[in-house]
């Protein structure tokens, strides 16, 4: 395989079908595309099938994550929705680990109550052969987690559950990390999926998702419920993908420096109980102290942006508690160390000093 840098700039050159040379991949926006005869197609049929742009992505994609198919769809959550569409059914159970995106949590209570599935949280120490069941089909992990940042051994995972039981499958959000830090199908996974609005995008401009099959028939399963529920990613944000992903290397050593300084740095500062970052990446996530206010805290920043995302240029502050996973019962919060002065930070590329010292400028005028 070329190296990733050389994958990612070159992403789209030599795609041009006219032939003009153009080292930019066209934008196709048409949704309906001429046959040449009765029974013949150029490829391409139906926008809700597939499309040009799309497709040079989704190419792409698959590379990246040692896949063998990838799909672009209309968000993070349409991402998660197809996997759930094509690979499960009423009467299935799943395994999840703890500590995920909220809106993950809301979408699988949802599964529970309207298609007849069933599913268990497996806690950190906990024995996850424990879990499973006969009607066992599937095991969702984030990793890095979201809030706070645990870290799973994938390859040992998938070593430990498919040697009791080789049908399971294992999904593995790759948010976080990106393929330029890890590459869960090479270690042992089924399926890996993005919130492609994220790092991905990178810019903040740009509703998307991904997810990757790492073997045909998965491929097939997830392809045909796509053609037929059409979570799929429109052409101008396709074409946007592609434009951003030749700068995620870049972008992602600068999240990573920025994150282990952050990291570093925060854990001093007055104000500050703990710290929580996975050693890798641009997340980083501490608890504010007791007796500090966090209304405060997020009205004195001048440079980080209080906002309800994450992975682009700009620092953004979040506070899980009261906007990713608002959804979760107070006690469930509590379990998970979610609390109300959990504070969450997405490390921009700015000057990482200038992001330290409006954190803690806004912290110092947040006591009480």
């Amino acid at each position: 395989m070329t190296n990733i840098d050389t994958l990612l700039a070159q992403g789209g050159n030599g795609t041009d079908d006219m032939k003009t040379g153009a080292v930019v991949s066209p934008l196709y926006f048409s949704t309906a595309y001429r046959h040449p005869g009765l029974g013949e197609s150029t490829g391409f049929d139906y926008a809700r099938m597939n499309t040009p742009t799309r497709s040079i992505l989704e190419e792409q994609l698959a590379e990246l994550e040692h896949g063998r198919q990838a799909f672009a769809t209309s968000s993070g959550m349409a991402a998660i929705d197809l996997v759930f569409d094509a690979l499960i059914q009423s009467g299935n159970h799943f395994i999840t680990s703890d500590d995920l995106y909220g809106g993950t949590y809301r979408y699988f209570d949802g599964l529970v109550e309207h298609n007849g599935v069933t599913y268990d949280v497996w806690t950190d120490g906990d024995d996850i052969l424990k879990l499973i069941k006969p009607e066992t089909k599937l095991i969702w992990i984030e990793t890095p987690s979201n809030p706070t940042m645990k870290v799973i051994d994938i390859h040992w995972l998938c070593e430990t559950v498919k040697a009791v039981r080789p049908d399971i499958l294992v999904a593995v959000d790759n948010t976080f990390l990106t393929p330029i830090f890890q590459n869960p199908i090479p270690l042992g996974a089924d399926i890996v999926v993005h919130s492609a609005t994220k790092y991905l995008g990178g810019h903040n401009d740009i509703l998307a998702g991904v997810v990757v099959a790492g073997r045909d028939d998965l491929a097939q399963k997830i392809e045909d419920t796509l053609v037929t529920r059409g979570q799929v990613l429109d052409s101008f944000s396709a074409w946007l993908l592609l434009r951003s992903l030749k700068t995620l290397h870049l972008r992602m050593a600068r999240h990573n420096e920025n994150g282990h300084f952050l990291a570093e740095k925060l854990a001093s500062v007055s104000g500050v109980d703990h710290v929580l970052y996975a050693g890798l990446g641009g997340m980083v996530s501490f608890y504010l102290s007791e007796d500090y206010d966090v209304d405060r805290f997020l009205k004195g920043l001048n440079i980080c942006s209080f906002a309800e995302s994450l992975g682009g240029p700009e620092t953004l502050i979040t506070i899980p508690s009261v906007q990713t996973h608002h959804d979760m019962t107070a006690e469930q919060r509590e379990k998970l160390g979610i609390t109300d002065h959990l504070v969450r930070v997405s490390a921009g590329l700015e000057e990482k000093h200038d992001i330290l010292d409006d954190l803690v400028n806004a912290i110092q005028g947040a006591r009480q």
